[in-house]
């Protein structure tokens, strides 16, 4: 997934994370039910790509929920029926093709060491995917945070919501929204604001041209795929 080993990255993860688990908890218990949700349906099947500590997996209503990560910690924090998946990302899932009807991942993309780890990703991602079945990426935009960007020791592959998208339509998806604008830019050092906001956030887009330096992606894999690269 990165240089990191699993070790190390579990040392990165607790260090960073240490003091606002908890508020990360419950931003999760709205983003989810109140956003994520309409991209699956609750008798779907869903994998959480470099699902850290769970906060997307353990909040999605699904009939089978995977959870993916090189942090060996990861496991210890997912609810009861997420199956873990400990595995680098850009090897071959542990996962039968055609399987998926969501791939979700948030703030992850970032973490791979270059384009050919996120290409070998992004493959997967298809060749497990049914046909219809989409890939939501959401993460920091380079564009808006030119500089804060690097502030975190494991940001290998700046991206913006652009060359995402460009990058999966070249894997064969179909991009279905591309906003450059999300969700603010982190949640690591910064106030607890009450969730009623983020509420009231999510409802209305124009906010997100305010406050947002995340990108949003949603890409499909189309019903019928012929010519695309291969997987």
């Amino acid at each position: 997934m990165s240089d990191a080993q699993p070790d190390e990255l579990a040392r990165i993860y607790a260090n960073r994370f240490a003091g606002s688990r908890a508020y990360r908890a419950r931003v999760w218990q709205v983003l989810v039910p109140r956003f994520f949700q309409q991209f699956l349906p609750e008798n779907g099947t869903v994998l959480d790509l470099g699902c850290g500590y769970g906060e997307f997996s353990n909040n999605i209503r699904a009939q089978k929920r995977l959870a993916m990560d090189l942090n060996p910690d990861s496991r210890a924090h997912l609810a009861a029926g997420v199956e873990f998946l400990q595995q680098d990302c850009s090897h071959t899932w542990q996962v039968e093709p055609n399987r998926l009807d969501l791939v979700f991942t948030s703030n992850f993309f970032e973490h791979l060491p270059d384009k050919e780890t996120l290409s070998r990703t992004l493959d997967q991602a298809f060749r497990c995917l049914k046909p219809g079945g989409r890939l939501v990426a959401m993460g920091p935009n380079i564009k808006l945070v030119p500089g804060a960007y690097w502030d975190f020791w494991d940001h290998y592959l700046p991206l913006t919501e652009t060359s995402l998208a460009e990058g999966m339509v070249n894997r064969g998806f179909e991009i279905e929204r591309c906003h450059d604008k999300f969700l603010p830019f982190t949640l690591v050092g910064g106030p607890d604001y009450p969730l009623w906001i983020l509420e009231v956030y999510l409802k209305f887009p124009f906010l997100w041209r305010l406050g947002g330096k995340q990108f949003l992606v949603v890409a499909r894999k189309p019903i019928a795929s012929p010519g695309r690269p291969a997987a």
